[in-house]
């Protein structure tokens, strides 16, 4: 009985249509709390942030007071909040009425003040920055304001220490891909063209994105190509398995990229450093499979091959021999050195055989019994003929040994050079992982 005489006594008379102040010019203080529950999801292509806050106000209305005696001591009530004046505290940043739940009562005491709890699910705009993906860290703001009142008439302030709602991840629901990192509170005024101010609460909410997940199925997967890439350098520059490797890797990359597209963030403002990386690890693979293909066609032995020039000798089988600290470089110079002494062999055994048809009989037997091969000779053509038969097969034998060697001094090229474009390659891709692996370190501990 006591309870409905006070709920008929409070709101017989009670206009909810006006500001509860007795004097028009006194100002109403309206205190708000906000902790934020869970992160729901970020929308980074829309720029939509959608939280679940526990929200908290706290005001003074002067016409809901009573005397606690005569209503059996009672201190407290609560009332519909349909039948009562609320302050049209709104929050500027929304974009869409989430599926809040309804809390039809609010609490008032024998003083007048009105304490409003509720849980809201916010979805806000806010500008997310994803350069920094997967370890970003983004700051919403959420602006709490009067949408119609004057700062004359309804003024805002907060209802904790900004210490306590700094810090406060008591309700936090810790669990998902996003961690709270705290809650800022600000103060200011607000206004439009010169025209009366506006009161306005701000609140940032700092969250932090938790790096493992994509790390793990991001990251490590394209180090892991990147490495066999490296490894495959190891093959032999004259063989074509190298190539056929090296294209299956990119295959193997541009399928990987396919797959993790959906995962990436997408925004119409920028692009984040981890899409950056993917593009430069598949330019490093072409670039890859571009020296493999010229070392290939460097080495590969022909017919027609022309002999390796003097300045690329010396500069590769020489002087960058010296700088790559290859172990076996006395084998170059000495290769080198019976090349030439084949090639120059060879010079003159081919001016000797025109001289001489019969050169390749001992020069001894041919000055005994030179007058008798003259007449087995001019008495036997068949041996004339077999012996310009041999001839022939000593001068094809004697061009496909210098062809040899100057496939052998292409292949000494090669392996040089496939050293020193590796090596190169090797250093501007460690030089590319320590520069990003130095990034990504600095914004996590920020």
């Amino acid at each position: 009985p006591a309870l409905r005489r006070l709920t008929h006594y409070l709101l017989a008379h009670y206009q909810k249509g006006t500001r509860p102040v007795w004097d028009w010019r006194k100002t109403t203080n309206v205190a708000i709390d906000l902790m934020v529950y869970a992160i729901l999801s970020v929308d980074e292509k829309n720029q939509i942030l959608t939280t679940y806050i526990w929200y908290r106000q706290h005001w003074t209305d002067e016409f809901l007071r009573w005397d606690p005696a005569h209503f059996d001591n009672m201190t407290q009530i609560s009332l519909p909040v349909e039948s009562i004046w609320v302050p049209d505290i709104l929050i500027n940043e929304f974009v869409d009425v989430g599926k809040s739940p309804h809390v039809p009562y609010v609490y008032v005491d024998h003083h007048g003040e009105v304490q409003n709890l509720k849980p809201i699910q916010v979805m806000t705009a806010c500008s997310l920055d994803i350069y920094n993906f997967p370890f970003d860290v983004q700051n919403c703001s959420l602006t709490f304001t009067s949408w119609l009142h004057h700062i004359r008439d309804i003024n805002l302030s907060l209802w904790r220490q900004p210490e306590l709602v700094k810090f406060d991840r008591s309700v936090f629901m810790n669990q998902g891909e996003w961690e709270l990192l705290y809650v800022l509170s600000h103060f200011q005024e607000f206004s439009v063209k010169s025209s009366d101010s506006y009161a306005e609460m701000k609140f940032y909410v700092v969250i932090r994105r938790r790096p493992l997940f994509y790390t793990v199925s991001l990251l490590l997967p394209s180090i892991f190509l990147m490495v066999m890439d490296i490894v495959g350098f190891y093959l032999p520059p004259n063989s074509g398995e190298r190539v056929s490797f090296k294209i299956t890797l990119l295959l193997g990359y541009s399928v990987f990229l396919i797959i993790v597209s959906d995962t990436l963030p997408a925004t119409a403002v920028g692009t984040p450093l981890i899409g950056i990386y993917f593009v430069v690890c598949m330019a490093l693979l072409v670039i890859s499979l571009t020296e493999t293909i010229l070392i290939v066609c460097l080495v590969h032995k022909q017919d027609l091959q022309p002999h390796v020039p003097a300045w690329v000798k010396h500069l590769l089988l020489e002087q960058a021999t010296v700088l790559l600290c290859i172990r076996d470089r006395a084998k170059f110079i000495q290769s080198r050195m019976q090349s030439m002494d084949i090639s120059g062999q060879a010079e003159s055994n081919d001016s000797t055989a025109k001289l001489n048809p019969y050169s390749c009989e001992d020069p001894r037997e041919s000055e005994a019994s030179g007058d008798t091969r003259l007449r087995l000779v001019e008495g036997s053509p068949l041996v004339l003929g077999v012996l310009r038969e041999i001839t022939a097969i000593r001068r094809l034998l004697e061009k496909r040994e210098e062809f040899q060697d100057v496939a052998r001094e292409w292949l000494q090229v090669g392996y040089v050079l496939d050293v020193l474009l590796f090596r190169a390659y090797l250093v501007a891709v460690l030089a590319y992982s320590i520069t990003l692996g130095t990034l990504w370190l600095v914004w996590q501990d920020a």
